[in-house]
């Protein structure tokens, strides 16, 4: 089935590598129409974990950083999944339903988070895990303009609503927020459906994206990502995911570690965008004159030169520093996807 939605993506100018579309030929189109009309790109390749059984909400609410038990079904959050010592493994998506919980994870994760949550379901917790990542397509909807496309296919009725609700209209589930910054919708289809609203969908106005803008996107935006900015060295408060944290829910996986940083003021780096004057390789130190306060995580080129995001120590400053690294110069800037402990 998802050969078919390949099939019609490859008849739109797709490039594709491991199955993953990467570009379509109109990277400059698509990034115009990200910002001012509504783009779609295809995230079928992230992990879809299904969560069921009696205690899924409490165990969830007990292995992530955020409330689960203050929501109902067709509401949802992002949350991050952390070690007992409170190092990121993944930010990830849920939506509850009457029956299940949804989690969308990281490409790089799902399979490690599948298997992670597996160890701390004991032998009376009523909690099932499945992973229909291969029976399920994910669409983002891009853009200023997604809400005239929903009013266009007849979808409008989620439209208004806060980040995270969603709906299921047809077989497919409607969710705000796009997994960036800018305003849009997630869209979960059922496999043997995903060609055939990928085609709705682009016949009805939305310019198809591949993977190297999405990865373009959010590097700009500042979403962190595992491997990068999500990593054994760094928790969820340093990587700027304040927004994802509930600080009175209670006990939960790493929950101690993140309460004390957070009471004591001891976040000592932070993750910040930086504005660079070329290219340098990702890994190199972040240099204030001759002191070392930092690492570049990831950088990309687009139309207005070199961006990357980097960590740099609370102490060296923030937005407006600027920096040195490798052979090129940097100015460290605010990213909309992160928000951080003042």
């Amino acid at each position: 089935m998802i050969q078919q939605l390949q099939d019609i993506q490859a008849a739109f100018g797709a490039t594709f590598d491991s199955n993953i579309p990467l570009s379509f030929g109109n990277d400059v189109e698509v990034l115009e129409a990200a910002q001012s009309g509504v783009a779609v790109c295809d995230r079928s390749h992230w992990g879809l974990i299904k969560v069921t059984g009696g205690d899924r909400i409490r165990f969830l609410h007990n292995q992530s950083t955020n409330d689960f038990e203050r929501l109902k079904s067709g509401e949802g959050c992002d949350t991050v999944f952390v070690t007992s010592t409170a190092r990121t493994i993944d930010l990830a998506t849920a939506y509850v339903t009457d029956d299940a919980v949804l989690l969308i994870n990281s490409p790089n994760r799902y399979k490690y988070l599948l298997e992670w949550l597996d160890r701390y379901i004991f032998f009376a917790d009523k909690v099932e895990l499945t992973d229909i990542t291969e029976k399920t397509a994910i669409f983002s909807l891009i853009g200023a303009k997604s809400n005239d496309l929903l009013e266009k296919l007849g979808l409008d009725a989620i439209i208004g609503q806060p980040v995270g609700n969603h709906q299921l209209i047809d077989d497919v589930r409607i969710a705000v927020g796009s997994g960036l910054a800018t305003p849009g919708y997630t869209l979960i289809v059922p496999a043997e459906n995903a060609a055939n609203v990928w085609k709705m969908v682009v016949e009805a106005g939305a310019v198809p994206m591949g993977n190297l803008v999405w990865e373009q996107l959010r590097i700009k935006q500042g979403r962190p990502v595992p491997d990068q900015e999500l990593t054994d060295d760094y928790n969820p408060l340093e990587a700027g995911l304040l927004q994802t944290i509930s600080f009175d829910k209670g006990c939960y996986i790493g929950q101690e570690t993140i309460a004390r940083l957070n009471t004591y003021k001891g976040v000592k780096q932070n993750l910040w965008g930086i504005k660079l004057n070329g290219f340098t390789e990702v890994g190199s130190v972040i240099m204030v004159g001759e002191e070392k306060v930092g690492k570049l995580t990831s950088i990309v080129e687009s139309d207005r030169g070199f961006f990357g995001l980097g960590y740099i120590r609370t102490k060296a400053g923030g937005a407006g520093l600027t920096v040195q690294i490798g052979e090129t110069t940097g100015e460290v800037v605010e990213v909309p996807f992160l928000s951080r402990v003042q």
